[in-house]
């Protein structure tokens, strides 16, 4: 009986998130069907001693030349700035910083490169509770509205501009920011992922349409709060309208992005990540 072939897995980015899920391919990838092809982070000696030199990757550039069938980004929007289209065309692609998809010229070049490479552009779920009813909602055009609330430490923030100096005087509950997601993802690219997944799930609405609220709470130093508001369509009849609301608690190191939860949440990501023919896909 002849062996399936294991998936190759090229990851970008070598932070808390991209040596979790290097980690837990060198472990378990023989279970799981996959190996590593490579992993390459913009500094490079963050890997010695964790990683075999034969799989580090010294030229992003020259990712071609390791064959990979899914490469993950875990670095920063830029990334997918400069490298986004080559990754599409060449294998599947799974884009842990879809914040970088606000900007429209990107999000319509990446959906076109998906389409005609036959590719998938994977956009992980991360901290959104209930991303594929609203997936399926906006497929049926019955998502009528989506509100999120981030709530975290000041020290869990990394802001820009104004908002980081906002941030910078929090004695108490504070909200940075509310409005669309789109005006929040340029300041605030490493915290609001999982706004930007909401917003290409939520696709009739879009980052123009779903609200995002950006709180600072100095009162909770190891936990990242996710409330999710949705809204469904008025019965005509009664008057009444569907809604769904949903709280995430996700505990998190103090000063940490990223909450603890969310690490496993990317692994199971990865492991759906088995090419759904050229189109986005909330994994």
């Amino acid at each position: 009986m002849s062996m399936e072939a294991k998936r190759r897995i090229g990851i970008v980015g070598f932070g808390h998130v991209g040596h979790y899920l290097a980690q837990k391919i060198l472990e378990e990838g023989d279970k799981a069907g996959l190996e590593l092809a490579f992993v390459w982070n913009r500094t490079m000696k963050k890997m010695d001693g964790v990683i075999d030199p034969r799989l580090q990757l010294h030229r992003l550039s020259e990712f071609q030349t390791r064959q990979a069938d899914l490469i993950v980004e875990v670095a920063h929007p830029d990334i997918t700035r400069d490298y986004g289209e080559r990754f599409v065309t060449a294998a599947n692609f799974m884009i842990g910083s879809p914040t970088v998809l606000s900007d429209p010229n990107i999000e319509h070049r990446l959906r076109e490169t998906a389409t005609t490479s036959g590719h998938t552009l994977y956009v992980p779920s991360g901290a959104l509770w209930g991303g594929e009813d609203i997936q399926r909602m906006a497929d049926r055009g019955t998502l009528k509205g989506l509100r999120i609330t981030m709530t975290k430490h000041p020290d869990s923030f990394q802001l820009k501009g104004e908002l980081a100096e906002k941030n910078r005087v929090v004695d108490g509950r504070t909200i940075l920011y509310e409005g669309p997601v789109r005006g929040l993802c340029p300041v605030a690219p490493n915290n609001v992922n999982t706004m930007a997944a909401a917003c290409m799930a939520a696709h009739t609405l879009g980052f123009d349409h779903v609200i995002g609220v950006l709180v600072a709470d100095p009162s909770i130093p190891d936990w990242h709060l996710v409330d999710i508001e949705v809204t469904g369509a008025r019965n005509k009849e009664t008057g009444q309208v569907f809604s769904v609301t949903t709280k995430r608690c996700n505990p998190a190191e103090v000063g940490h992005v990223t909450g603890s939860a969310t690490f496993l949440s990317f692994w199971s990501s990865l492991l759906g990540c088995t090419g759904h023919g050229g189109r986005v896909y909330l994994c």
